[in-house]
């Protein structure tokens, strides 16, 4: 089944409905919420690279090992890679042509941000707990 053509006139139009609303305003959210987050967190990312400027990997486990600076970091890698998942929908949706394209681009993506925020926040948790 192929999507209707969308016209310039039809998006111009406030009284066509073009895509989802709901789905739209739960983006455009939570795009900004994590997109807040990451700048509150970006001075503690500041300072754990500046922290760790030169440092071998002893110091490296010893300060993310800190509960106090490791928890919070594994919390931060997870917002970005939540963050970067919304954002590369975003461009999916705008430039990929093709429903069925779309549908496992947009999957694919999903799947890599899961795993990309699933192994970093581990990897962190593990130096947290078991040093």
């Amino acid at each position: 089944m192929r999507e209707p053509v969308v016209t310039r006139e039809m998006i111009a139009d406030p009284k066509t409905k073009y895509g989802d609303a709901r789905a739209s305003t739960r983006h455009f959210f939570l795009q900004r919420l994590s997109g807040a987050s990451n700048i509150l967190f970006t001075a503690f990312l500041i300072f754990i690279v500046v922290r760790l400027a030169g440092a071998g990997r002893a110091d490296v486990v010893g300060l993310i090992g800190n509960p106090f600076v490791g928890i919070p970091f594994a919390i931060l890698f997870a917002i970005v890679c939540f963050h970067m998942s919304i954002g590369m929908n975003e461009v999916i949706e705008d430039y990929v042509g093709e429903a069925r394209s779309n549908r496992l681009a947009v999957s694919l993506n999903a799947f890599f941000a899961l795993a990309v925020g699933v192994v970093g926040a581990v990897s962190i948790l593990k130096i947290v707990f078991w040093g």
